[in-house]
């Protein structure tokens, strides 16, 4: 064999491997968490290890009820041993929040109550205080009664615990450590000193509240932790959604979060082996097998076929997916995929402008649409709240304070919408466009109607009944669905996207419907407004240049 042949074989194993070459030195920092500044003690995470296989006892589930807790392979690698065994320059544990994201019938339950368990007499922390965070009542006696059972069937711990039953209260006197379980729907509580905290399906978590608060509640403990363990969900507003996003972030990089630890278990809804193939089962379901045959899963999944309701359950509590309730009008990311920018800039162009007018006492929003010379539509938004109502919605959970801070949402002074500043708004938007015209319901133009005439801006009523708004729905619809349409990123519209759902008349006809909607819609509902008017406008399209003369 030539020489140059050799060398060239070589360099072609030799590039891959360079590529993908770990840090030298010990093992563990070859290990996909590894961030430099932190080491990892493997007799840590062996301690957590060798105290749930040695006192919980399994307490449900016909092959594993009375046996002793033996942890499967993927709770010790890829769960126990990240979150126990890194620490800090000092000694300490290095993560501070874990979002673990598993499918159900996967031991999800049993490892809540282990953890629980270890905090409340193993973690060495003086006083431990334990909290679960459950989103109702009824869950919280469920998570309590797990733990309380597992106590219960170890004799040694039923002898170093006292569980009290009509206060949801387990304590460990001689270091005056307690467990307790709260409900999200129940907690008034402030001023709570935690040392760890486990979290029951977090995508439940209505309101993030009762999280946020057991999250900071740490402050004073040196190493606090908050697990939280969860099945996917439907709604990508919440703060179950916010740390799934985290866990992702922190999987592919984990310097980016060094001390959030994130690990999920999920199908690929697009994966080319399909949905119905036992190998894409098994990436969601690490304990398939084990505490469920694939017997069953095969059957769940025959059955998930039958509807649609069945599928969307199925996607979700069997591969993990982020999957919204049929009646969501937008699916999985085709809204994402249309954030993309216009294809020239938008000043002195026509635009066709759909107003929202949702109440006085709430958000108010103007879409601005645009046609593009290939077929596509681009967008533009403002929004208007009343200063008055804002601190509200962020207790909600709704991030008005971020999108103000930002400059996606204007602030009106006072209780109620002003309604001339939104005018003023958008009499200074057709300052450097050409406003077409603007359309509103009738029913809540009022005002607004009267402030845009004055300035010369026609104001077109859109009845807000299927005959009228089927059309600039379907051709939504359609934009979004072939990624037609170029909204920029913008998060309030996002939003609105994620909430909305449609109402089907007996003809098929369909119009944004904010009843059944989880949450606000402004922007989508100003968008049809405005698609209204443009799909039946006969403007030409065309770049910047080629309407200049309007704003001469």
């Amino acid at each position: 064999m030539a020489k140059s042949e050799t060398r060239s074989r070589r360099s072609s194993k030799a590039a891959p491997e360079k590529a993908t070459r770990k840090p030298r030195g010990p093992a563990w920092k070859r290990r996909p968490e590894y961030v430099a500044g932190y080491t990892f003690e493997q007799e840590r995470a062996d301690r957590v290890v060798a105290f749930v296989q040695q006192f919980v006892t399994m307490t449900s589930g016909r092959k594993f009820a009375g046996k002793p807790m033996k942890l499967m392979p993927w709770q010790v690698h890829d769960i126990i041993e990240p979150i126990y065994g890194w620490v800090d320059d000092q000694g300490l544990r290095r993560y501070r929040r874990a979002a673990i994201f598993v499918s159900k019938k996967n031991g999800k339950s049993s490892l809540m109550a282990a953890l629980v368990l270890y905090h409340l007499l193993a973690d060495g922390e003086p006083g431990a205080a334990v909290f679960g965070a459950a989103v109702d009542r009824i869950q919280a006696g469920v998570i309590y009664r797990s733990v309380a059972a597992s106590v219960r069937a170890n004799p040694e711990l039923a002898r170093a615990l006292e569980v009290i039953d009509s206060r949801s209260t387990i304590v460990h006197k001689p270091t005056a450590s307690r467990y307790t379980c709260l409900a999200a729907d129940s907690w008034r509580a402030e001023g709570i000193d935690a040392s760890a905290v486990v979290v029951d399906e977090l995508h439940a978590h209505r309101k993030p509240d009762l999280v946020q608060a057991l999250t900071y509640a740490g402050a004073a403990r040196a190493q606090p932790l908050v697990v939280a363990i969860s099945t996917a969900g439907e709604s990508r507003n919440g703060i179950g959604y916010q740390w799934y996003q985290d866990a992702r972030l922190v999987e592919a990089s984990p310097e980016a979060n060094p001390t959030f630890f994130g690990k999920i278990y999920e199908a690929k809804e697009d994966d080319a082996r399909g949905v119905e193939s036992p190998e894409v089962w098994r990436d969601a379901n690490p304990s398939l097998g084990v505490t469920i045959s694939e017997k069953d899963f095969a059957n769940d999944y025959a059955d998930s076929l039958t509807s649609g309701t069945k599928r969307t359950s199925f996607l979700r509590y069997r591969l993990g997916i982020w999957a919204q309730a049929d009646a969501r009008w937008f699916h999985g990311d085709d809204w994402a995929k249309c954030g993309r920018e216009p294809l020239e800039p938008l000043a002195g162009r026509p635009c066709w402008v759909g107003v929202d007018l949702a109440s006085n006492l709430d958000m108010t929003s103007a879409a601005f649409v645009f046609k593009e010379a290939d077929g596509s539509y681009s967008v533009e938004w403002k929004y208007w709240v009343p200063s008055e109502t804002v601190g509200d919605r962020v207790r909600e959970g709704i991030p008005y304070d971020t999108w103000i801070r930002e400059g996606w949402v204007t602030v009106t002074d006072g209780h109620r919408l002003d309604h001339e500043a939104v005018a003023r708004d958008i009499v200074a938007y057709g300052e450097s466009h050409e406003i077409r015209g603007v359309g509103v319901d009738p029913w809540q133009a009022g005002a607004l109607e009267t402030l845009l005439q004055r300035e010369g801006i026609e104001v077109k009523s859109v009845a807000q009944r299927t005959a009228y708004l089927n059309a600039p729905c379907k051709l939504l619809e359609a934009l979004v669905v072939e990624g037609r349409l170029r909204h920029g990123g913008n998060p309030v519209a996002a939003f609105n996207a994620n909430n909305v759902c449609v109402y089907t008349d007996p003809t098929g006809m369909i119009k944004p419907d904010k009843a059944k909607s989880s949450e606000k819609i402004d922007g989508i509902a100003a968008l049809v407004n405005a698609l209204a008017l443009a799909s039946t406008d006969d403007a030409e399209t065309g770049s910047a240049d080629d309407w200049k003369i309007h704003v001469l």
